[in-house]
């Protein structure tokens, strides 16, 4: 994939292949959509790279979240470990979690079922991330009730 303009020809095979009018790149190759209504999905074409970058809205995180997250996310980072190759960024006007995930651009014009199957593989490994930072967020709220518990002598 040399240029933009066969970036965006990808882009109409995988619209006709997936019937998901949304997969439209616009001037500069973004192309975003709202899958399952739950995930902003989003894929930048990048020039002179063969390459384009797929990044997930995956979820807000709230100020108080727990630093174990924050922990468990760098390290997820370190040589793709629990990402699947991709990693995690923080739009800091949001606190939006965002997965990034760069396709060479000519194996996945080649194969487009396994780059769908790629996508879908995305979608599942934001689930799995949501579920452990909810987790994360269940237990300290378990460990601050039993705090404020302790602290008002119901508990020794």
């Amino acid at each position: 994939m040399k240029s933009l303009a066969e970036y965006k020809s990808f882009i109409s095979e995988v619209r006709k292949f997936t019937g998901i009018d949304s997969f439209t790149a616009d001037e500069e190759g973004l192309v975003s959509m709202r899958v399952d209504d739950k995930y902003n999905v989003n894929f930048q074409y990048i020039e002179g790279t063969r390459r384009f970058l797929c990044f997930v809205e995956v979820c807000t995180l709230e100020r108080n979240t727990p630093s174990a997250v924050y922990r468990d996310l760098m390290a997820g980072a370190l040589f793709g470990k629990e990402t699947s190759g991709g990693y995690f960024t923080l739009d800091p006007s949001t606190d939006t979690l965002i997965y990034n995930y760069f396709f060479d651009g000519d194996d996945a014009a080649e194969d487009i079922e396994g780059f769908i199957r790629c996508i879908e593989q995305i979608m599942q490994l934001c689930d799995i991330w949501i579920d452990r930072i909810n987790l994360f967020d269940e237990n300290e709220h378990k460990a601050e009730e039993q705090k404020e518990l302790n602290n008002i002598g119901l508990l020794s």
